[in-house]
């Protein structure tokens, strides 16, 4: 289940609503569904942070539609229901900046727990974003995500692990699409990617994307992907590591 939930308008007059259950990630640009995003496929910054969130979350938005602020109370990092043994929430904030109709800034954060309490790890975590339409035909996205996670319960002392990504999206004609997205994941001390290399998740990845609609409800959608880590953490074959990955993936989305 992606998504179920309610909500309730606090206020007559004013956008301030409460809403409660299992709802879209406030966190990133990209969505588990594949046809609300501008690539096939989905970046290394969005496969290692949440696509959805459990829990009650409080939204205003100002009469103009410029701001947006939201404070959630959840059950944890892409949790349903918090985990066995942990009695605590996690927390997230967001903040959303619309000068115009063609420019959007982010700011999300999340703040809480993947651990039981026993082992308690406090994680914080920082998503920024700006998505830009530069014409009728041309958009940018300038993303990047930075997490910290403590090394075990009660210390001072952080892992952390950061991505920037870029995107370019290119009208062609009435049913053409082209886009490309530049990205890097670096992730030391394998909080989120494990390579049993003892020298962490290091990987730069590049893609080229191309959509044609077939319908105004059905979208072909095919992709060319390359990944290139500091270490043979792919594989090309069975039990043959390699330091490069090389993909191409074809998918025809319709929606009802």
């Amino acid at each position: 289940m992606f998504e179920a939930n309610a909500g309730i308008k606090l206020h007559r007059k004013k956008n301030l609503w409460i809403d409660g259950g299992i709802f879209a990630s406030h966190i990133g640009f990209e969505s588990a569904i594949s046809k609300d995003c501008w690539t096939l496929t989905r970046s290394i910054l969005a496969e290692n942070s949440p696509y959805y969130l459990a829990g009650a979350k409080l939204t205003y938005q100002t009469d103009d539609g410029k701001w947006l602020l939201s404070g959630l109370v959840l059950n944890g990092w892409q949790r349903i229901t918090r985990i066995d043994g942990s009695s605590t929430p996690s927390f997230g904030t967001q903040l959303q900046y619309r000068p115009n109709a063609k420019t959007l800034l982010n700011y999300s954060t999340f703040i809480g727990s993947n651990d039981p309490d026993s082992v308690r790890r406090m994680r914080y975590f920082h998503n920024l974003y700006g998505q830009w339409q530069l014409s009728s035909k041309t958009g940018l996205i300038i993303g990047f995500d930075w997490g910290l996670q403590q090394r075990s319960r009660g210390s001072q002392r952080y892992q952390q692990w950061f991505s920037p990504v870029l995107m370019l999206r290119q009208q062609l004609s009435d049913k053409w699409t082209i886009a490309g997205r530049l990205e890097y994941y670096s992730d030391r001390h394998e909080v989120m990617i494990g390579t049993a290399t003892g020298r962490g998740f290091s990987t730069w990845g590049g893609s080229v994307n191309l959509d044609y609609q077939l319908m105004p409800n059905c979208v072909w959608r095919t992709e060319w992907k390359m990944y290139s880590s500091q270490d043979a953490v792919f594989t090309k074959r069975i039990d043959e590591p390699v330091q490069q990955n090389l993909m191409a993936a074809t998918a025809i989305a319709i929606q009802f």
